[in-house]
């Protein structure tokens, strides 16, 4: 922020705080006042206005909260000041952390040496991890960690970037990018109906055979590289096994057909964060060992 901005938050505000203290010194009691008491002739809807002075505990509270302002602006930071305290909330948030870490640090490095796969078999361990996958994870998966559309259930068979403990510790310590790349434009809208067919066809759905047939030759040709001849996915890619019937972009109250086809026609672009600088190694460990023992 600029020394202008500086200026112009303490400008405004001293504007302001004056202006309180004006408005308390002209509508006080004045000496010899012989009205009080008295109507000032003002009158609306029969309610008259009487000349009353304000009451002290008001009056009082005006007071006090002219000089709360006055020594917030001194003391905590404002625009560029920083104040006597030198207080930031970044400041605040590290040490807490500090502290935090400090305390409950040791039960979380504790398990750190314990493999991913074993985790599951220590049940602090795995509560431990339960609640901070509650915690971090369960915004987009589910507490149940049985995902929703656009996130992966993590309790299937079903995994896009693998099961194996590396590969979910490397999930949650850096994160997922996947791409799948809009077809509208190079199959047309025919094309896009065929290759729908096809994968129908190939997950044990209903299908129009003709159409699927025609969607066949495509897919060999634009579609194989990524989820391979069968179909069956490729987890170092991300791509989805489109054999098993499970699919993370379907909503239950909509025909299967149309969610397949708005995925090739639109393609998907799915993000998950990446978690090391976020929670770091102890509790990405722990994570990953209650995500390890879903899949079991």
């Amino acid at each position: 922020m600029s020394s202008f901005w500086n200026a112009y938050i303490f400008v405004l505000t001293g504007i302001f705080l004056l202006g309180i203290i004006g408005l308390i010194y002209f509508t006080r009691r004045m000496p010899g006042d012989d009205k009080i008491g008295e109507t000032t002739g003002h009158k609306f809807d029969d309610i008259e206005e009487y000349n009353n002075p304000m009451p002290k505990w008001w009056l009082n509270l005006f007071y006090i909260t002219i000089v709360f302002a006055v020594g917030y602006m001194i003391y905590y930071p404002v625009g560029n000041w920083e104040g006597i305290s030198k207080w930031t909330s970044a400041n605040q948030l590290e040490a807490e952390t500090a502290a935090y870490n400090e305390k409950y640090g040791d039960i979380y490095l504790r398990f750190l040496d314990t493999p991913v796969e074993e985790l599951q078999n220590n049940a602090q361990a795995k509560r431990i991890g339960q609640r901070l996958f509650v915690n971090n994870c369960s915004l987009c998966h589910g507490q149940n960690a049985q995902g929703y559309y656009g996130f992966p259930n993590l309790t299937d068979n079903d995994w896009l970037y693998g099961s194996d403990a590396d590969q979910i510790k490397h999930s949650i310590n850096f994160g997922r990018m996947g791409q799948m790349p809009a077809w509208k434009d190079t199959l047309g809208t025919q094309g896009v109906s065929a290759v729908t067919e096809y994968v129908l066809s190939i997950s044990g759905n209903e299908y129009i055979e003709s159409q699927a047939k025609k969607g066949e030759v495509i897919y060999q040709q634009m579609c194989v590289a990524c989820h391979g001849a069968q179909g069956q996915g490729n987890i170092a890619l991300g791509a989805p096994n489109l054999t098993n019937n499970i699919w993370l972009y379907d909503l239950p109250e909509q025909e299967l057909r149309r969610d397949i086809m708005t995925t090739v026609m639109n393609g998907r672009a799915g993000n998950m964060p990446a978690w090391k600088d976020i929670l770091g190694e102890e509790k990405v460990h722990l994570v990953s060992g209650y995500v390890y023992s879903l899949r079991n």
